[in-house]
């Protein structure tokens, strides 16, 4: 169904030009609201299909990718797109963006998708007015999750993603003004004009045997609220093709789970955030005066922080110095199963 999925390096290619990176970064206390937290480098991503008698039976059934996450720890999704693309996000088969259930179909009311390339990232479940709530790794089973505390079950984990194209025309008109802005680019000799790159980050099927043949071990909980803005969609719905071309299930596994597994050793442990802070390096802020912000969405707005759950953040917290904070401007083919 839908077109091929690829993992390339640490990243998945998804139809459409479309790439998603899974970064690693520092967890947020669940008070107050801060900024844009940096990448830390990539989880490290692995085929499902590519370690048969090792893999949880669940995991075969779904296909798709894994990655290794400590309990608690945080990550933000980068993404990229050559065209523009309708990306759906799912934590649990709970949509990110909009907290309704997972749909094979986009919508507009409320929104269940992002839009790329406008955006650039997404670091956790929108929780409306400039915001979101950070994704941190939880075990399945404590009710934790925010699949857990939306549906009221635990039973898939992991990330979904679902990337739609534009149709035919929308496209084509797309790529024609394109054409029109390079050329209104180019300078006095034919050559285009230089571009300023924004700023580089650090490092940066219902989709549904020697190992436990279980279920899904880790899924994602809320975790501290960082100013970002999740962008409304500008065009009308009919734009988009109403079929995917494209998803990808993402399965994350237990660091003892991914050696198992994979036989490699899992990525150290989460860098401890104060020790970063206190060393200057940067954080971020992101805005964009001239995209408009999804507001709360429902659902959504009443998941708990995982330290309402899992006891209170023992790490100490250390505020970014004014100057710490940077304002940024505006491989093998993989399976697909029953999810």
């Amino acid at each position: 169904m839908g077109g091929q999925v690829r993992i390339s390096g640490s990243a998945v290619q998804l139809p459409g030009g479309v790439t998603v990176r899974f970064m690693r970064t520092l967890r947020l206390p669940e008070t107050g609201t801060h900024p844009l937290p940096p990448g830390l480098g990539t989880f490290p991503l692995r085929s499902v299909a590519d370690y048969p008698d090792r893999t949880p039976a669940q995991w075969l059934e779904r296909g798709g990718v894994m990655l290794p996450v400590y309990q608690r720890e945080a990550m933000w999704l980068s993404f990229s797109a050559t065209a523009p693309a309708a990306l759906q996000v799912g934590v649990g088969k709970v949509c990110a963006v909009s907290g309704r259930p997972w749909s094979d179909r986009l919508s507009r009311d409320p929104q269940n998708y992002v839009v790329l390339p406008r955006q650039p990232w997404l670091d956790g479940i929108n929780s409306g007015a400039g915001t979101i709530r950070q994704f941190v790794a939880v075990p399945l089973g404590l009710g934790a999750t925010v699949e857990g505390q939306v549906s009221g079950e635990e039973v898939w984990g992991g990330v979904q993603l679902q990337v739609f194209e534009l149709g035919e025309g929308p496209l084509a008109a797309w790529r024609a003004e394109q054409r029109r802005r390079r050329v209104s680019q180019r300078g006095p000799w034919g050559v285009a004009a230089e571009e300023k790159s924004p700023a580089t980050m650090l490092t940066g099927n219902v989709f549904g045997g020697l190992a436990p043949r279980a279920a899904p071990a880790m899924g994602l909980g809320a975790g501290g609220r960082m100013r970002q803005e999740v962008y409304r969609d500008e065009r009308p719905l009919a734009d988009w093709w109403e079929q995917a071309s494209g998803r990808v299930f993402v399965h994350l596994a237990t660091a003892p789970q991914w050696r198992h597994i994979t036989g490699e050793a899992p990525p150290s442990s989460p860098v401890d955030r104060a020790a970063y802070t206190a060393a200057g390096l940067p954080w971020f802020d992101y805005y964009d005066a001239d995209a408009d912000d999804l507001p709360a969405a429902g659902p959504l707005a009443e998941v708990q922080p995982v330290g309402d759950w899992l006891g209170e953040d023992q790490q100490p917290w250390t505020e970014p110095a004014p100057g710490q904070v940077h304002q940024l401007k505006d491989g093998g083919q993989v399976t697909d199963g029953d999810w």
